[in-house]
């Protein structure tokens, strides 16, 4: 057994503690850890409840970690399992973050896939094949990309999203139009059908 013969603030800017066993520096801790465990000055701890401190502060440390990632926007579970790695999080911990955050209704990679969907589909329409491979690289499954995406028009969303484009293009040259709004079509990964029929449709509207 070793015992607790003080506990002190850390430096920086997160809220941790000093803990020193036996006179020497021991362990630095979550304060928020320190304080549901209840430590105290004169504590003796066993190598098996230092152990468990250990694993309990690297938890809470990770668990911050995916909160302040998922501040930002949805993210997949892979996305997170990534972030959380290169974090230099061990595999217990993540998985443990992952499972606590799923209970939380705070990561599910349905809801996640709308989302992207809807994001994408208000701001910067693209075509279903392109959304579907964005989802494939965030580590979505297939199912549910493919229940997700399913509904996505191809037309409807080419025509969005190359009217504004449209409007800043010059109306001296049809080749020089289609070339210039075929290639950003193009790029948000509509096939030729679909750019041919929204390049005339543009262009005659341009037009009237």
């Amino acid at each position: 057994m070793r015992k607790i013969t003080a506990i002190s603030a850390g430096r920086g800017r997160g809220k941790k503690v000093k803990v020193f066993l036996d006179g020497k520096f021991a362990v630095s801790l979550e304060a928020e850890v320190a304080a549901g465990e209840g430590l105290w000055v004169g504590q003796e701890l066993s190598s098996t409840q230092l152990e468990a401190l250990v694993k309990s502060d690297q938890f809470k440390r990770c668990l911050n970690a995916a909160s302040h990632y998922l501040d930002y926007r949805p993210r997949s579970e892979f996305e997170i399992r990534q972030r959380l790695r290169r974090r230099g999080f061990g595999g217990e911990a993540v998985e443990a973050v992952i499972a606590k955050l799923k209970e939380q209704k705070l990561v599910d990679d349905t809801d996640f896939a709308r989302f992207w969907r809807e994001n994408r589909d208000s701001f910067r329409p693209r075509s279903q094949w392109l959304t579907k491979l964005e989802l494939k690289q965030k580590g979505v499954a297939d199912d549910i990309i493919d229940e997700v995406v399913s509904t996505i028009d191809d037309d409807d969303s080419a025509y969005r999203a190359a009217s504004s484009k449209a409007r800043s293009l010059s109306r001296s040259d049809y080749q020089d139009f289609r070339r210039r709004l075929g290639g950003y079509l193009q790029r948000r990964g509509f096939g030729y059908g679909v750019i041919d029929h929204t390049v005339r449709r543009l262009w005659q509207e341009g037009g009237d």
